[in-house]
């Protein structure tokens, strides 16, 4: 199946025309948009294009902090590419067929495609392709066994199980993340990289769950793992350490964003800060679920409407929506035009026969195309709640101890001490609590929601921008 390739660039002449069908089809769906607050430095169009390759489950819209960055300190958006893998979940097996699930040889492929897409699109001879968690492993597998050196000038891994989440010969036997499976013996085989490309890797000191010598976020407490914090390191490569970072954040943090640049660039960025536009424009697919498993796959005719809120309290500051689309067959439920950098919104999806589901976002400082949604997954023991309320964090975990996660100014439940491990954290109200604001919070990051009834199939999610 054809991969998406995302360009950070947004024209409206691409938006009239559609997208092409060239294999992997380009997203040009938002109008221009004014870059003055970024620092212009042209001469980037001599560095490679960037790829941004995402993990296990994921999607293209975890990068949509990092490219705001890149374009804050001057690269040029229209070089900026994000994939979405229509399949992002392993196999148990990698050898065996799983349906909604793809094998490392499926990532490859797509990968390969994404980067030619690239290639075509900037014009460039080569990329710097930067991978998270999974991510990684379809990097290194396109370099060693695909066509990649040709293509490729830089490889970054941040957070990628290079030697595995576990060194076993009768645990996750076959599974691509076991170091004694064969494909990281492959892999790690001769050189544990590939000459003629720079290699940096981004791991954590102590923080990384799946760099750990206990099995615990393996669910196997008490199982020795053969791996240690020093796993996601490659021989030969760059091997950089970002004290304090959990799992998701060796990419997606400020820090992992910082080191990322300099090395592809070769001196520190202008800044490391998201700098706003005056009316950024967003744009996002629905993606669905297939056998309770999600994917890529764009959803047809879900419904999308999007509220501006009141910061304060999450409730609606008008009578009707400020956009609403129902999605057509490439799931798009976009462009919008923002009020401004500092607005807020509920963006409601409806899709038929699932959880209505109320996403509350922090302010958008800058113009997004990865904008990405997906129903809740209500548990069915919150199903009897009065309401659901959970708040998200796709770019990083919570730490007891390291993070301040609360809901109304009360500790968040769920978050268990020490590594880092969960990034969900769901408050349920009784039954017959009346719609009210629940303010959630992680950090210096504060989104309030307003709470919508159970009964009627309804969830809420404070989805964390960083």
């Amino acid at each position: 199946m054809p991969v998406k390739i995302h360009s950070a660039s947004l024209t409206r002449r691409h938006f009239m025309a559609g997208t092409a069908a060239i294999g992997l089809t380009p997203l040009l769906a938002c109008a221009p948009q004014s870059r003055d607050t970024a620092t212009p430095v042209p001469q980037f169009d001599a560095y490679p294009p960037v790829v941004f390759v995402h993990g296990n489950g994921d999607t293209a819209a975890l990068w949509h902090t990092t490219i705001w960055r890149w374009e804050s300190a001057g690269f040029p958006d229209k070089r900026l590419f994000a994939i979405d893998f229509p399949y992002p979940l392993a196999r148990n097996v990698d050898a065996d067929y799983q349906a909604g699930r793809s094998s490392t040889q499926d990532q490859m492929e797509q990968l390969s495609e994404a980067v030619q897409s690239a290639l075509k699109q900037s014009g460039a001879g080569r990329v710097a392709l930067v991978g998270s968690s999974r991510g990684g492993n379809a990097i290194r597998n396109y370099l060693k066994h695909g066509p990649g050196p040709a293509f490729v000038s830089h490889a970054v891994l941040c957070g990628t199980p290079n030697h595995g989440v576990i060194v076993s010969n009768d645990k996750l036997v076959g599974s691509e993340f076991n170091g004694a499976g064969p494909f990281l013996r492959g892999l790690n085989s001769g050189s544990e990289i590939v000459p003629g490309v720079n290699w940096l890797t981004l791991r954590s000191d102590a923080f990384d769950k799946f760099a750990q010598p206990d099995g615990a976020a393996l669910g196997m407490r008490g199982v020795a793992t053969g791996v240690t914090a020093e796993g996601p390191a490659l021989a030969g490569a760059k091997n950089l350490v970002l004290p304090g970072l959990d799992h998701r954040e060796v990419a997606f943090h400020e820090k992992a964003f910082a080191a990322t640049w300099e090395f592809i660039i070769g001196r520190p960025p202008a800044t490391t800060q998201i700098l706003p536009e005056t009316r950024p424009v967003l744009n996002g697919k629905v993606n669905g679920m297939a056998r309770g498993v999600p994917t890529n796959l764009p959803v047809e005719g879900a419904t999308v409407e999007i509220w501006e809120t009141n910061p304060q309290t999450g409730a609606r500051l008008h009578a009707q929506p400020a956009h609403r689309k129902v999605t057509g067959a490439d799931g798009y439920w976009g462009p919008f035009n923002t009020s401004g950098p500092t607005a807020t919104y509920e963006f409601v999806l409806t899709v038929p026969s699932q959880t209505t589901t109320h996403i509350y976002r922090s302010p958008f400082p800058r113009s997004s195309a990865h904008i990405h949604l997906r129903t809740a997954t209500v548990a069915d023991r919150d199903r009897q709640a009065g309401s659901i309320v959970t708040i998200s964090r796709p770019r990083g975990y919570f730490g007891a101890g390291r993070d301040t996660v609360t809901f109304d100014g009360q500790p968040a439940p769920g978050i268990p001490a020490g590594v880092p491990t969960v990034s969900t954290s769901t408050l349920t109200l009784p039954r017959g609590t009346a719609q009210r604001t629940v303010v959630c919070r992680c950090n210096d990051e504060t989104i309030a929601v307003q709470s919508w009834d159970a009964s009627d199939d309804r969830a809420v999610i404070a989805e964390l921008h960083y």
